[in-house]
This record gives C-alpha cells, sequence and structure tokens, in this order.
C-alpha cells in the first residue's frame, strides 16, 4: 500500500478568534511496506494528520490517495490510539476478536486469527485475563494485536508507547520492530521520542512549529532486523544529532527539504 498525502491544509474553527491552522501544504508519499516517523513540537498538528489519513477528519485542502488493493476508496486501515481504547468487560481474546466481529467473520475464523495474534504479540496464556488485570506493556500488545488482527494494509499509530515506563517502552520498541519485520504493513507513526523515530522508522518526516509544514524528510539507513546495539551504531548517533539539529531550528531558517 503506497499513501500519498498531497498538499494536506487543516484549520480548526476557535469561538470568534481567528481559526487555529494546525497544517499547511503537507505533502509526503508512504511507500508501500515502509515504516513512516512523523516527529514535531508539541501542537504542530501529528495527530491531526494521522486522522486525516485515517479518513477520522477531512482536510480543509488536499487529499490523500491510496495505491494498491482499495475497495470502496479505502484499504483496510487500523489505528492504534494513544488511549488504547480496551473494552474493560472484554478479555484480552475478545478485544482483539471485536474488529473481526464487526468483519463479519465466522466464529471458527476468527479465533483462528485471533489464536494467531495472540502467539504473535506473546500473550499466550493471558487470553482470559482482563484489562485491569495487564501490565501497561500487555494493554499495548492486546491493542496491537487487535489491530494487526484486521490484516491492514496502513497501519496507523498514535504514539502507542507514550504512556510506558522508560524500561517496558524499550522493550516494546523491540518487540514493535519484531512484529513489524515479520508482518511489514505500511506504517504511519506518531512520536515525540526522537530515538524511537529512529530505531523503529525506515524514514523520518518533520514538522515544524504550528502549523505544521514538512520541514525534512530524513531517510535511515540502518539494517534490519533492529536490536539494542544498533542504539551505539555511529549512523544511528549521527541521525539523532541531524534530527536534534533539524528540530531546533526555529521554522524561519536553515534547510527544508529532503536530507
Amino acid at each position: 500500500m503506497r499513501v500519498i498525502l498531497d498538499n494536506l491544509s487543516k484549520a480548526f474553527q476557535n469561538g470568534d478568534q481567528a481559526p487555529v491552522e494546525a497544517l499547511r501544504e503537507i505533502a509526503c508519499t508512504i511507500e508501500e511496506n515502509e515504516f513512516l516517523a512523523v516527529v514535531g513540537p508539541s501542537g504542530c498538528g501529528k495527530t491531526t494528520l494521522l486522522h486525516i489519513v485515517a479518513g477520522l477528519l477531512c482536510p480543509d485542502t488536499g487529499r490523500v490517495f491510496f495505491e494498491g488493493s482499495v475497495s470502496n476508496g479505502r484499504p483496510q486501515t487500523a489505528v492504534v490510539f494513544q488511549e488504547l481504547a480496551l473494552f474493560p468487560w472484554r478479555t484480552v481474546a475478545r478485544n482483539i476478536e471485536y474488529g473481526l466481529e464487526e468483519m463479519g467473520l465466522e466464529k471458527k475464523v476468527r479465533k483462528k486469527r485471533v489464536k494467531e495474534y495472540i502467539d504473535l504479540v506473546g500473550l499466550s496464556g493471558f487470553e482470559r485475563m482482563y484489562p485491569h488485570q495487564l501490565s501497561g506493556g500487555m494493554k499495548q500488545r492486546t491493542a496491537l494485536a487487535r489491530a494487526l488482527s484486521l490484516d491492514p494494509l496502513l497501519l496507523l499509530m498514535d504514539e502507542p508507547l507514550s504512556a510506558l515506563d522508560a524500561h517496558t517502552r524499550m522493550l516494546m520498541q523491540l518487540e514493535l520492530s519484531r512484529i513489524y519485520e515479520k508482518t511489514r504493513p505500511s506504517v504511519l507513526y506518531i512520536t515525540h521520542s526522537i530515538p524511537e523515530a529512529v530505531f523503529l522508522a525506515d524514514r523520518v518526516l518533520v514538522l515544524s512549529p504550528r502549523p505544521g509544514r514538512v520541514k525534512a524528510v530524513l531517510t535511515l539507513d540502518l539494517p534490519r532486523p533492529r536490536t539494542e546495539r544498533i542504539k551505539v551504531d555511529p549512523k544511528f548517533v549521527s541521525y539523532l544529532d541531524t534530527l536534534w539539529g533539524i528540530l531546533r531550528q526555529d521554522g524561519k531558517g536553515g534547510t527544508w527539504g529532503s536530507i
């Protein structure tokens, strides 16, 4: 699935005051099977961009084009929100099964797919537990399994690891990288963490302060599979330094474009 973001702009009404411009002329492409991370300062429109691509918001100008296996104008997509929205009255297995029920799949097919993705995310043995019985990392795995079970061509993730402690977040980065490398959907991943973006992504899109504009796109020449050892690789450190340098710019000067 190739996704083309064609000059997307979005503003929000603000009562009697001037509209708040969130995004301005965002132009970028998510290549097939690519992991694209989006970073930028708070309020720069990262989540707004994800919501537009997901079809939850309409842009004021511009369009999103999908190239690939598309039916009814949109591909099969799945979203993992920052707030995981797990149903507290459903077990791990039943939370994962929810989307499959909505798709109208037969019970036998649903059960088989739920087991497959429970095994994939490492939740075997926890199928009958409820969200309040799970650690933060387990809840994240459940939400990820629920999204992946839909077999999406495009996976959209909005800061899914932001609520985790540092140790759990590092472990989940490793797990997310492993799962991505096995399933290979196209991914749009929103994060505030520069090291996380570099560790997970093939490219990093940097947005300017509000209104969010494309400040730079950095291609990461790092091998897969990604392991913890890559974080001491000179290339990894160089990419961190480059991204921090871009983000330190005030948006009024410097180089704007692909790096």
